[in-house]
C-alpha cells in the first residue's frame, strides 16, 4: 500500500476528502498539522455529533491506495480542481506491509472497572484478579468497556450491592455490555434494547458468549417496569427520553444515565425534574454518571 500524504487548509478539507474517496482511496484520515506546536488546535465536539470543523486551521490528509500508480493519478487529477488551492502535496511513500489484526488486538487490553471486575478480549486471559469477566471484542456496536461512561456505569453496577434477581432495562444498549454486566451481578430477568439492528445483533452474539440470558430487540419491545434502567447514550436524547425512561422504572428502582459531559448536569436535571430527582453520582475524565430512585 501507498500512502498520499497532502496540507489542506481548513476550507478544503471535505471537498478534498471526499473527492479522495471518489479516487478509490483505501482510508482518509485527518490531523492537525500543526499537532504538537504552540499553533495547535483542539476541536471539541460531543461524542456521536458533528465536529464543530471540518478540519484544523493547516489539516494534514492522507489517503491510502493500493498502488504507487493509484496515489501518483489522485495527485494528477486533484491539482486541477479548483477546490485545490491553497493545498500541498507533502509527498507519497510505501506503507510498510503489517499483522493489522495484530496490531489491532494490541491496542485492546483487558479494562479494569473494579479490581475483581474485568472486562477482557477473548485474545487475553483474564488477570488472576478477576472473580467476573465479560468477554468482549471490540466491535460494530458502542460499547468495549474503554470509554469513560461504560466504566461508571459498570462500575454502579459493580458497587451498589448487586442486582440480584431484579428486572432490568438496557436502553441503548449498543454492544449489550451493561446488560450483560448487570446479569453477572445477578439480574435474572433482563430486557437490552437499541434503534440499530446491528447493535441488536451484536448484543445478542455477546450475551451467548458469556453465557448469560437476555431479551434483545427494538425498543418497541420494551414492556412494563423494571427495578433499574440503564441508559448510556448522550444528553441531548436522553433529554428527549425522559418521560419514556422515567415511565419504565417501577417504584423504588433505579435510573441511571450516562454519555453525559460535567457541564450538561444542570440540562438534565431539570429535563428530568418533573419525574425524579437526578444526582452525580460518579465523574471520570469530564464525564458524569448521574442517578435517580423513584
Amino acid at each position: 500500500m501507498f500512502e498520499l500524504r497532502l496540507l489542506v487548509p481548513e476550507s478544503g478539507v471535505e471537498s478534498v476528502s471526499d473527492a479522495l474517496d471518489v479516487l478509490d482511496a483505501l482510508s482518509v484520515s485527518v490531523e492537525d498539522a500543526d499537532a504538537a506546536t504552540d499553533a495547535e488546535q483542539a476541536l471539541f465536539g460531543e461524542p456521536g455529533m458533528p465536529p464543530p470543523k471540518e478540519g484544523w486551521q493547516r489539516s494534514r490528509v492522507m489517503a491510502l491506495f493500493h498502488t504507487e500508480a493509484l496515489a501518483h493519478e489522485a495527485v494528477a487529477v486533484l491539482t486541477p480542481q479548483d477546490f485545490f488551492g491553497g493545498c500541498e502535496v507533502l509527498g507519497i511513500g510505501a506503507v510498510p506491509d503489517q499483522d493489522w489484526v495484530r496490531l489491532t488486538q494490541s491496542q485492546f487490553a483487558p479494562v479494569e472497572i473494579t479490581p475483581d471486575f474485568w472486562i477482557v478480549p477473548t485474545w487475553h486471559e483474564p488477570p488472576a484478579q478477576a472473580s467476573k469477566v465479560i468477554r468482549l471484542d471490540p466491535g460494530l456496536a458502542f460499547g468495549t468497556g474503554t470509554h469513560p461512561t461504560t466504566r461508571m456505569c459498570l462500575r454502579w453496577i459493580a458497587t451498589r450491592g448487586g442486582l440480584e434477581g431484579q428486572r432490568v432495562l438496557d436502553y441503548g444498549c449498543g454492544s449489550g455490555i451493561l446488560a450483560i454486566g448487570a446479569a453477572k451481578y445477578g439480574a435474572t430477568d433482563i430486557d437490552a434494547v437499541d434503534i440499530d439492528e446491528a447493535a441488536v445483533t451484536s448484543t445478542r452474539l455477546n450475551a451467548e458468549a458469556n453465557g448469560v440470558q437476555l431479551k434483545t430487540g427494538l425498543p418497541d419491545a420494551v414492556d412494563g417496569r423494571y427495578q433499574t434502567v440503564l441508559a448510556n447514550i448522550l444528553a441531548t436524547p436522553l433529554k428527549v427520553l425522559a418521560p419514556l425512561l422515567c415511565g419504565r422504572i417501577a417504584p423504588g428502582g433505579a435510573l441511571v444515565l450516562a454519555g453525559i459531559l460535567e457541564r450538561q448536569a444542570d440540562e438534565l436535571k431539570a429535563a428530568y425534574a418533573p419525574y425524579v430527582e437526578l444526582t452525580v453520582s460518579d465523574s471520570e475524565d469530564g464525564w458524569i454518571l448521574m442517578t435517580a430512585r423513584t
